[in-house]
């Protein structure tokens, strides 16, 4: 066992090994590049900001600062819909909020969209 590999991503196992190219996790199988491994190392933490700069943290409260239309319906998120309870992750494009909307449902925002209440 090599002390200077990364744990795996997926369920922080300290048992990785290489394989060629790829580094692997033997407790749930993961495989990923080593340089993705150093990449994410390197970068930190990810921050995700509203439309006005401030830093977003799971559980905040935001509001909508523009119109929304729903895609695949006629509805529309008004403009000063305070959505509550956001949780942040890494979704589809540049959505980066995934949440539920008081009349609406389960969806994802973009954070350039929101304003921290």
């Amino acid at each position: 066992m090599n002390e200077t590999l990364p744990p795996c991503p997926e369920c922080s196992s300290a048992y990785t090994y290489e394989m060629g190219a790829l580094l692997v996790c033997p407790e749930c199988g993961h495989e990923w590049s080593a340089e993705a491994a150093e990449a994410t190392a390197e970068a930190g933490p990810r921050v995700i900001k509203d439309a006005v700069g401030n830093v977003l943290a799971d559980g905040d409260t935001v509001t909508v600062i523009k119109d929304l239309k729903i895609k695949g319906s006629s509805g529309v998120i008004k403009v000063g819909t305070k959505v509550r309870g956001i949780r942040l992750m890494d979704g589809v494009g540049d959505h980066d909020i995934d949440c539920k909307v008081d009349g609406v449902g389960p969806m994802q925002l973009k954070s350039s969209v929101v304003k921290k209440v």
